[in-house]
């Protein structure tokens, strides 16, 4: 018994370009929803408060050091605020994270996700609109994100003179 073969598919007009891939990168292309809404400005910005108040209290209850909170709304694009704590062990800085993915998950966020882990130097942990990010002491000074993000960037160098 002999199989056919289907014929092969021709294109018919111009090629229209491939969607993309992932269902985040499918949602974003397809912008908001009809009936979708922004919360007013006030508001989001009383949420961002809420949620670096359990970050902030979070990590001073597992006695983070040096916990620095840097305001990046209108000068980044993938977060408004970015929060910068040290931990001097590798399971500290783990366990801040486990107990921070818990305390924001009890707040109401609910993907947060968290790259790095047990004895790495540097914990990322992105809740949206604020990035955490937990350092190793000399992980942190090697890579300096107040510095990179902190106000000495937006002041003009000549006028420090």
């Amino acid at each position: 018994m002999t199989r056919r073969r289907a014929s092969p598919r021709t294109a018919t007009g111009p090629a229209l370009p491939l969607p993309p891939g992932t269902p985040r990168k499918k949602a974003v292309a397809a912008g908001p929803g009809r009936g979708a809404r922004r919360p007013p400005a006030a508001e989001a910005s009383s949420r961002l408060d809420q949620l670096q108040t359990v970050i902030v209290g979070s990590l001073e209850d597992d006695k983070a050091e040096n916990i620095v909170t840097i305001d990046l709304a209108g000068r980044a694009a993938f977060a408004d605020r970015m929060v910068i704590a040290t931990g001097l062990a590798d399971r500290q800085i783990a366990a801040m994270a486990t107990h921070l993915e818990e305390k924001l998950s009890e707040a109401g966020l609910r993907r947060v996700q968290v790259e790095g882990g047990a004895g790495a130097d540097w914990v990322l942990i992105d809740a949206g609109d604020i990035v955490i990010h937990l350092f190793r002491p000399e992980a942190r000074s090697t890579y300096a994100l107040e510095k990179m993000w902190g106000r000495e960037l937006d002041e003009d160098p000549s006028s420090a003179a």
